[in-house]
């Protein structure tokens, strides 16, 4: 019966190979969209929380993170902050989108320091140059960005569509991977003295919540992120990403059923005569609809394992060539085999009732 199932596949290749690549396109289609979300939100989550502060303070009606909110925080207010028990240090930040011709997005989140306090919270080691000044068109960049970019001290970044120079590299990435004065920020914002959110280290023997918690009570209108919270806080920042990713879900597992139940019917239009042979030789009609069926799963299992190792492919191109971050994970996977297996078998019902339906003298005269 196998051997059956093998040579029907390999009857006609080509159709064959079509079958296993229009399945596979939406086997990738699943794959890649979740991954490239989940892992460019992840990244950014990361990043954001590898600042070494356990919280993250926002001003009141704070609807979103990353570069998208005015500076609404006085820089003044860390004095306030710092009182509060079990707040060791309080630094503030600006954080902003500017448009980038270069990414992927168009847009690129930038960082507005104060070198030495933020250095301090951080670890922030320089690698390569020296510190921006305070004040002035000055950048630093972390080492996995410069290395990307192939950029160097002395090169030029445009922000803000003027140049900015590239005075040194740092180490270890954290927050926007491109840092700028925050007096510049300020200036070109037109919220000098102000900042987006200030980054909360707890003092020894505090735990980050007590520490969040107190915040909340002395501040109740701001908003207190604790930094591991951050990557649920991103997955689920943007409402209509969920609905996307289900319609892909959707329509690749229509385009895999449809793949199939046109591949399988022309296949069974084909074989007519042989199917009234081997219901002349007593196979039953379920043993011929399952026949069929079996087929139809292994054209899926194999457009299943292509779309997958097509992903794995892409992915290890765009890591190389852009800073876009794909996450393979092994339960969208499972889904995705689960979800294309079914696809299959669905888009082989018609076509399989319809060989075991065939009259065997009729199916022996078919020409």
């Amino acid at each position: 019966m196998n051997s059956l199932v093998i040579s029907n596949a390999l009857h006609r290749p080509a159709r064959t190979l079509v079958s296993i690549l229009g399945i596979s396109i939406g086997v990738f289609l699943i794959v890649f969209t979740i991954g490239l979300a989940n892992g460019s939100l992840r990244e950014q989550a990361r990043l954001e929380a590898n600042v070494s502060a356990e919280i993250m303070f926002y001003p009141a009606g704070t609807v979103g993170i990353g570069g998208s909110e005015v500076f609404r925080l006085p820089v003044s207010l860390k004095k306030e902050l710092e009182k509060v028990p079990g707040v060791k240090t309080a630094v503030a930040i600006g954080q902003t989108s500017v448009d980038a011709k270069d990414n992927n997005s168009g847009k690129r989140l930038v960082d507005g320091i104060m070198f030495s306090e933020y250095a301090s919270l951080v670890r922030l080691n320089l690698v390569e140059g020296r510190m921006f000044s305070e004040e002035g068109d000055e950048a630093i960049i972390d080492t996995a960005w410069q290395a990307q970019k192939k950029l160097l001290p002395g090169d030029k970044i445009q922000i803000w569509e003027r140049d900015f120079v590239v005075v040194g590299t740092y180490e270890p990435a954290a927050g926007a991977r491109l840092k700028i004065p925050l007096a510049t920020m300020q200036k070109q914002l037109g919220s000098e003295g102000k900042a987006s959110s200030f980054l909360i280290k707890t003092a020894d023997g505090f735990s980050d919540e007590t520490v969040a918690a107190s915040l909340h009570e002395n501040f109740p209108d701001n908003q207190i992120i604790l930094t591991k919270d951050l990557e649920e806080l991103y997955l689920s920042s943007i409402p209509a990403l969920g609905v996307f990713l289900n319609v892909v879900i959707g329509v690749a597992a229509v385009i895999s059923a449809m793949v199939i139940l046109l591949t399988m019917y022309t296949t069974v239009t084909e074989r007519t005569r042989q199917i009234g042979v081997l219901k002349s030789l007593g196979m039953s009609n379920s043993r011929i609809a399952w026949t069929i069926a079996k087929e139809a799963i292994l054209l899926s299992l194999c457009g299943i394992i292509s779309g997958i190792l097509l992903t794995v492919l892409l992915k290890y191109i765009l890591s190389i060539v852009t800073s876009l971050k794909v996450e393979l994970d092994p339960m969208v996977m499972f889904w995705t085999t689960i979800i294309g297996l079914i696809g299959g078998a669905l888009g082989a019902l018609y076509p399989a009732f319809r060989a075991a339906r065939l009259d065997a003298v009729e199916a022996l005269s078919y020409e």
